[in-house]
C-alpha cells in the first residue's frame, strides 16, 4: 500500500478504543479527546469527511455513577450507557465546536445493519452529515442492545461503518504500537508488522486467532474488522491512539502502526461487486440522451432520462441500465423503487418531490453507484 493512502483519502473511519476515551476506565480523558478533534478538524479543512467510531459510553456512565467495578447485568450495563452516552457526546460536541465545527451522534445495531431500509437510511443520513461538514459520532446503542442484537465490539462497528459509507481508509487508534509477530509482553522478539494484507489468514494466527497459541488482547477483532473493511477496498492503519498528532502524521503520509491493505481499491471493489451481481430484479431503460450522459459524459443517471421501467425492485438494490436497442450497457444501486421510479420516469430531478411527496436524492441512480458494462 502506498504510504500516502491517508493523504489521498477523501473519506476516513477513525475508531478510538474505551481505554484511550476513558484513561483506562477512569472517566473520559478530556485532553485526549481534544487532541484528537483538533486533528480531525485540521483534516476536515484540507477536505476530508471523517467520521468517528467512539467508545466509551458504559465506561463513562460507570464512573459517573460513581461504581467501583463493571456489572455484569445487561440492565446495569444498559442504564450506564444511557448516562454515560450524555457526556461522550457533550464533551465532543463542545470540542468540536471550538474548531468551528458540530459533533452529531448516531447510536446504531446490528439490526440497523441487517435491514435494508434502516442500513440505506443510515447510509443518506451520514452522507448529508458529512456533507454538511459535521463529525458523525457512532457508537453501538448500548442502551438497547442486548447479546442477540449487538455488534459486539466498536473495531467490527468500524468496519461496517466503513463500508457503509464506502470510506476510502479505516484508522484504528488502540492503546498498542500496531499488530505484532506475537505478544510483546510475552515474547521479547515480537516485532512489529508495518504492512500486510488484510484477510491474510497469517494475521489472525498472529493475533491469537486459530492456531495460535498467543493472544494480544482485543486485537484479533482489529484484523477482522480489517479484512471485513477490505470487502469495499478499504485499507485499514492499526496504530497507537497515543503518538503524537498520529492522525495529521498519517495524512502527511509517514508510515505509522501497522497498515493493512485491500487487495482491491475502494473503486475497483465496488464496480466489480455491482458488476459481478447475476440475479437482478428490474432494470430502467434510456433515451439516447441519457445514454450519451453515462457513456460520454460519466454522468449519474437523472430520471428525466428514463423512458421505462421493467421488473419490481426496491430502493437500494442493483438493475439493469437498458438502452432503447435492449442492450445492457451498465449496472447501479437504485435511489428509488420500481414504482416509484415509474411515477419520476421522464421527469427533472425538481419534480420528484411534487410527484412522490419527498425525495431521497436527484438522481435515480448516482454515478458512484454505477458500473459500466461496455
Amino acid at each position: 500500500m502506498n504510504q500516502s493512502v491517508v493523504k489521498q483519502a477523501r473519506r476516513i473511519v477513525v475508531k478510538v478504543g474505551s481505554s484511550l476515551v476513558t484513561a483506562e476506565g477512569r472517566g473520559l480523558d478530556h485532553q485526549a479527546l481534544a487532541r484528537w478533534a483538533e486533528q480531525i478538524a485540521a483534516l476536515t479543512a484540507k477536505g476530508k469527511e471523517v467520521v468517528l467510531v467512539s467508545s466509551g459510553a458504559i465506561a463513562e456512565g460507570i464512573a459517573r455513577l460513581g461504581w467501583k467495578k463493571r456489572p455484569k447485568a445487561v440492565n446495569e450495563l444498559q442504564a450506564a450507557a444511557a448516562i454515560g452516552q450524555t457526556g461522550l457526546v457533550q464533551a465532543y460536541e463542545s470540542i468540536f465546536r471550538a474548531h468551528g465545527l458540530h459533533a452529531a451522534q448516531v447510536l446504531l445495531t446490528h439490526e440497523d445493519m441487517a435491514d435494508r431500509t434502516r442500513y440505506l437510511n443510515a447510509r443518506s443520513t451520514l452522507r448529508t452529515l458529512l456533507g454538511l461538514r459535521t463529525v458523525p459520532i457512532i457508537n453501538e446503542n448500548d442502551t438497547v442492545a442486548t447479546d442477540e442484537i449487538r455488534l459486539g465490539d466498536n473495531d467490527t462497528l468500524g468496519a461496517l461503518v466503513t463500508n457503509l459509507i464506502e470510506a476510502d481508509c479505516l484508522i484504528i487508534l488502540t492503546d498498542q504500537a500496531g499488530l505484532y509477530t506475537a505478544d510483546p509482553r510475552k515474547d521479547p522478539t515480537a516485532t512489529l508488522v508495518m504492512q500486510a494484507h488484510a484477510g491474510d489468514s497469517e494475521l489472525e494466527r498472529m493475533a491469537g486467532g486459530a492456531g495460535s497459541s498467543v493472544g494480544t488482547g482485543g486485537m484479533l477483532t482489529k484484523i477482522l474488522a480489517a479484512k471485513r473493511a477490505a470487502r469495499s477496498g478499504a485499507h485499514t492503519i492499526i496504530c497507537s491512539g497515543r503518538e503524537a498528532r498520529v492522525l495529521l502524521r498519517l495524512a502527511d503520509g509517514e508510515a505509522v502502526g501497522s497498515q493493512l491493505v485491500a487487495r482491491q481499491a475502494p473503486l475497483a471493489a465496488r464496480r466489480q461487486w455491482l458488476a459481478d451481481h447475476l440475479q437482478l430484479r428490474g432494470g430502467v431503460v434510456l433515451d439516447e440522451g441519457a445514454v450519451r450522459a453515462l457513456t460520454e459524459d460519466g454522468k449519474s443517471l437523472l430520471p428525466v432520462g428514463v423512458k421505462g421501467v421493467t421488473g419490481e425492485f426496491e430502493r437500494g438494490e442493483v438493475v439493469a441500465v437498458i438502452d432503447t436497442t435492449g442492450r445492457e450497457i451498465a449496472r447501479g444501486l437504485v435511489n428509488y423503487s420500481a414504482h416509484e421510479a415509474r411515477r419520476i420516469a421522464g421527469k427533472t430531478s425538481r419534480a420528484i418531490e411534487s410527484e412522490l411527496g419527498y425525495i431521497d436524492e436527484p438522481e435515480l441512480i448516482h454515478r458512484d453507484n454505477l458500473v459500466m458494462l461496455e
